[in-house]
């Protein structure tokens, strides 16, 4: 049986310093971390040598989640967006840098103008993703698209297969279960787009509200997700992104894919 690899998200303690944050890595149980360009833990050049040196010491993997707050790849305005990529350009850079295997980010989102021009959002979401996977390939960083809820314009099955049918890009997706579980689409991503899953965030909620709950504390059926995901050969990584019970949360899906 193909097994997944359990990782963790530092998305647990964004509000904490990047000092306090990088002393916390060593203590996970896991080789799988997740680092949150963003916020208090933005990535530079001399935070990705001291991550690269835990890296090193402890024998870890990194995962990179692109910026994501105030960040819109839509967006119309041309020094916003400029502004905008040259960010996450960056960010895949610091990925690139740390030799990480994956570096993940959100499509765009419709704003408050954009009922006055159907359907540019989600064009200008296809040209910046292209833009984004152009940059990634020629530095040798894998990308993936993660499922988000709300004004996002990629949200949920048909959203993603509309996607490849228009670019035919080869670029995976990092299931969100608790956007998926919002929308009510996360058994559609499972039996209709197992082989474009390339990553797994796991947290969970009550189906309303992006809780970002703890395995097993919010609706979603977490044995019928193993059981999907097992189906479907997974055996990439599955990562921890909840901000409460992390430890918890780690041990519940070991013993669900042992």
């Amino acid at each position: 049986m193909t097994r997944p690899k359990i990782g963790l998200s530092m998305l647990y303690c964004l509000s904490q310093p990047f000092k306090k944050m990088i002393q916390q890595i060593p203590k996970q149980k896991t080789a799988y971390i997740e680092l949150v360009d963003d916020g208090l833990h933005e990535l530079n050049k001399q935070r990705t040598n001291l991550l690269k040196d835990i890296k090193t010491t402890y024998n870890l993997r990194y995962s990179v989640h692109a910026p994501f707050g105030g960040v819109n790849i839509s967006i119309r305005h041309g020094l916003l967006s400029n502004a905008t990529m040259k960010r996450l350009k960056k960010s895949i850079v610091w990925t690139q840098a740390l030799d990480s295997y994956l570096w993940i980010f959100h499509p765009g989102m419709m704003t408050g103008i954009s009922m006055f021009y159907p359907g540019a959002d989600w064009k200008r979401n296809i040209n910046r993703v292209r833009l984004l996977a152009r940059f990634a390939r020629d530095i040798g960083v894998e990308i993936a698209l993660e499922n988000v809820m709300g004004m996002f314009v990629m949200k949920n099955v048909d959203d993603f297969k509309k996607f490849y049918s228009e670019t035919g890009e080869n670029i995976g997706i990092a299931l969100d279960t608790g956007h998926a579980n919002i929308n009510g689409q996360l058994e559609n991503f499972l039996a209709e787009l197992p082989h474009k899953i390339v990553h797994v965030h796991a947290h969970d909620n009550d189906g309303k509200s992006d809780n970002h709950l703890g395995i097993g504390y919010g609706t979603i059926n977490w044995k019928s997700v193993a059981n999907l995901l097992q189906k479907a050969s997974y055996g990439r990584t599955i990562i921890v992104e909840s901000v409460a019970n992390v430890e918890q949360s780690i041990q519940k899906l070991e013993q669900l894919f042992s």
